[in-house]
């Protein structure tokens, strides 16, 4: 089936959302409070809007994206991610990193440790599955959880955040200067751009850790979505999930995204990768490209939503939800529950600064880190 311009099928739904926003509009970003941080510091949320009726709600506790609302091939507008109401949700100790800027080094390292130039450094130990103490998504109090200074440009209907984390910082050496911009473009990208300087060498790997699902209702899983990945290997893991080394080829395997399928087809299969990870957890090698390559599409059936993520990074991690229990209560009092929504997050390699035959994590003075991450939307 033909995807449907987004042109014709939303007119009704921007209408709609203009309705609803008040003063807001596409040639101007709205600023709210969004409660206050633990440190007493008055949290923003930045909503930005195109002609289309899609909105994005960001705020500048974690960088975070709090809301992304689009509309499904029938023109209905709804939020397709996990999130909370307020800051303090994102600064609670439940929040699974929840629309987060993830850093210094999104994803795991081996028990906490890694080397640089020599030297030995030593990370908080904030993750253990299967037991196996590691290092995960930056620490105890990592990037989603510092505020960034906001600065919004309606020319481009963009707002960028900074970030200066200073050296040592959860243990990481170098004192590290971060941008974050999101965009909201007129053809239905929602743009997540890093750059990073240091004045030390360092290692780091920051993602962005949305949860999502397209169905728009948070408590429906997400086992029907359709996955397709650009990905014809992926990287097995020992029982601490953290990575063998080898890179494995997922043909005949319930790795094997490369056509489109369901998320829940597999995914209970008698397979070690699924044992390991509870479900799918795992990083997927990206087939080789230059520049900015196609990613991951994902497709809720019924609503017909779709997203395709492009990125210059050379893998993605899609992990299922499986630690989601309903403990969390996030928007609206819904407490989100086991496989109601999966994240796709491209990266570099997890343990990359402790396995010298994955791609270098290290930055050094005078260098830029950058990694692009863009979704797509659209309906059919």
């Amino acid at each position: 089936m033909k995807t449907q311009p987004l042109m014709t099928l939303l007119a009704a739904a921007a209408l709609a959302g203009a309705a609803q926003i008040g003063t807001a509009s596409a040639e101007k970003i709205a600023v709210d409070s969004f409660g206050k941080t633990p440190d007493g510091a008055d949290a923003k949320l930045y909503t930005l809007i195109n002609k289309n009726g899609l909105r994005a709600k960001i705020c500048d506790f974690g960088a975070t994206l709090v809301s992304m609302e689009v509309p499904d091939k029938a023109g209905k507008v709804a939020d397709v991610t996990h999130g909370f109401d307020s800051a303090d949700g994102y600064a609670s100790a439940g929040n699974p990193y929840f629309g987060a800027s993830v850093g210094r080094f999104g994803n795991r390292i081996a028990n906490g440790v890694f080397k640089l130039d020599g030297k030995e450094y030593t990370l908080a130990t904030n993750n253990e599955p299967g037991g196996i103490p590691c290092h995960l998504h930056g620490g105890k109090v990592g990037f989603n959880k510092r505020m960034w200074k906001a600065e919004p440009d309606e020319a481009k209907n963009a707002i960028a955040f900074t970030y200066v984390s200073p050296d040592r910082e959860e243990g990481y050496p170098g004192t590290l200067t971060t941008k974050v911009t999101y965009t909201l473009t007129e053809a239905n990208e929602l743009k997540w751009e890093v750059e990073a300087k240091t004045d030390a060498p360092t290692v780091l790997n920051i993602v962005h850790h949305s949860y999502w699902n397209l169905s728009g209702d948070p408590t429906t899983l997400i086992n029907d979505h359709i996955l397709t990945l650009n990905a014809d290997k992926y990287l097995p893991t020992n029982a601490g999930l953290i990575p063998t080394g080898k890179q494995d080829p997922v043909a005949g395997t319930p790795m094997d995204f490369t056509k489109p399928t369901a998320i829940g087809e597999r995914v209970d299969a008698k397979f070690e990768a699924l044992k390991l990870g509870g479900g799918y957890d795992h990083a997927w090698v990206l087939k080789p490209g230059n520049g900015i390559k196609l990613a991951a599409r994902l497709k809720d059936p019924k609503s017909g939503r779709v997203m395709e993520i492009s990125t210059d990074k050379p893998a993605v991690q899609f992990y299922g939800g499986n630690f989601l229990d309903g403990t969390v209560a996030g928007k609206k009092g819904v407490k989100y529950a086991f496989r109601t929504a999966c994240c796709l997050e491209t990266e570099n390699f997890p343990d990359a600064p402790n396995q010298p035959g994955f791609p270098t994590a290290v930055l050094k003075p005078g260098e830029t880190y950058k990694h692009v991450m863009i979704h797509k939307f659209s309906a059919e």
